[in-house]
């Protein structure tokens, strides 16, 4: 589970800004809250829910693409073609055109609690950092600093492995791949210590952008074919938020080999069909005759139904990290879909950005469930809670965002 995430020198962002889950003391709804389960320390209370909102090009997304570039790193496979880091430091600051962008996660995995810290140019990682914190203790695993004269490593005390294999390791990591990996791909199964990090960091949470939503809308209609039992839930899900779809299915059809210009007797296409149902009757539609708010809700459902899936095998293991969740969709859509997640038992995370703030209701979200990103006089991202912001718990947080009271609105010229 995530506890705090930090970003520097890049894209919008110029200085350290922090974003965390870590709920205030002494506000209600406990509800939105739950208690990490971490041995040896008592860690205060971490947020279920998170949204985030800001004017467009405030650096809502850039946030998002930060996180993006952790699950990245940490899945690459092993490569000796050249790939550059998807990463850009503040333009506005030329001081900053060749100094690394950094990233730095806090997180809790299987009972411990980590910080993971990154620094990486479009060409190499610069910095890399993993502490852990046994019974509350900081203890640092290894440190790598790229210097004028190479790479610099200072292995921890408690460090598994012994010195020849922190040499091995050290050896065998490229400039572009993280120590981390390949410390584990050089391990034994017997060494436990390095790999819980880093599933956390391949599979801790799962951001969906444009791009990912894409695909997912192409494995739902797969996972429609496949499985009856996921056809049955998508339509359930679907009439749950309105959208009166009765049954889901995936038809064959064989196209003529002479019409294709193929040797093959026939080409199979196949299409999703969904039924709508009124009191006239049903009828079916093809998928791509369907809304767009329709088909972003039949991609999303994949990523809800594993996120679901996952918090019953390991709640740590997953937050579902949306950017735009309302794209398309009706904002009762939005506060149903947040409801559930509050609802569910399970302390998985739940973080998007949105421009919807029908959200902006104290019944349902607390103020320090709020975040607003803002451009300031050097166009640098500036992140702050709501809960930063003088208020009382209760007062109508949408009225007094559309007063500039917590600011974070665009100046529109008119006239």
């Amino acid at each position: 589970m995530l506890i705090e995430f930090s970003v520097s020198n890049f894209r919008s962002f110029r200085d350290k800004q922090t974003f965390s889950m870590v709920a205030a003391p002494r506000l209600k709804k406990r509800g939105n809250v739950f208690k990490p389960d971490v041995k040896g320390e008592k860690l205060p209370d971490l947020l279920k829910v998170a949204a985030i909102y800001g004017p467009n090009a405030s650096g809502k997304s850039n946030l998002i693409k930060a996180l993006n570039i952790i699950d990245n790193i940490a899945r690459r496979e092993p490569s000796t073609q050249f790939t550059p880091f998807p990463v850009a430091p503040f333009r506005f600051d030329p001081e900053l055109a060749n100094q690394p962008s950094c990233i730095e996660l806090h997180f809790i995995f299987e009972g411990l609690r980590y910080q993971f810290e990154l620094g990486l140019t479009e060409q190499r990682i610069i910095h890399e950092r993993l502490l852990t914190f046994p019974q509350g203790k900081e203890t640092l695993l290894y440190e790598r600093q790229h210097l004028s004269t190479g790479d610099h490593y200072t292995f921890g005390e408690q460090l598994e492995g012994g010195d020849d294999l922190h040499k091995l390791w050290q050896k065998a990591t490229s400039p572009q791949a993280l120590f981390l990996a390949q410390a584990v791909a050089n391990s034994s199964e017997e060494l436990k210590q390095l790999p819980l990090p880093l599933t956390w960091l391949q599979s801790g949470f799962w951001v969906i952008d444009d791009k990912e939503l894409e695909n997912l809308k192409d494995f739902s209609q797969h996972q429609v074919e496949k499985f009856p039992a996921f056809s049955e839930g998508l339509a359930a899900f679907l009439q749950e938020v309105d959208v009166p779809i009765a049954n889901i299915r995936t038809d064959k059809i064989s196209i003529s080999s002479a019409s294709l210009g193929l040797r093959d007797p026939k080409k199979i296409e196949r299409k999703t069909l969904l039924t709508h149902r009124t009191e006239l009757g049903e009828v079916e539609f093809d998928f791509e005759d369907e809304s767009e708010g329709t088909k972003n809700l039949i991609g999303f459902w994949s990523a809800w139904d594993s996120h679901a899936q996952m918090k019953k095998v390991s709640p740590s293991l997953l937050a579902l990290i949306v950017d735009e969740l309302d794209t398309s969709l009706h904002p009762e859509i939005v506060v149903s879909l947040v409801e559930k997640h509050i609802n569910s038992a399970s302390p998985a995370q739940l973080i998007f950005t949105t421009h919807n703030t029908h959200l902006m209701d104290a019944k349902l979200l607390r103020r320090d469930q709020f975040w607003l990103t803002e451009r300031d006089a050097n166009g640098a991202t500036q992140l702050r809670s709501i809960h930063d912001f003088a208020g009382r718990e209760g007062e109508d947080l949408e009225k007094r965002y559309y007063e500039g009271r917590y600011r974070s609105l665009p100046f529109i010229r008119r006239g």
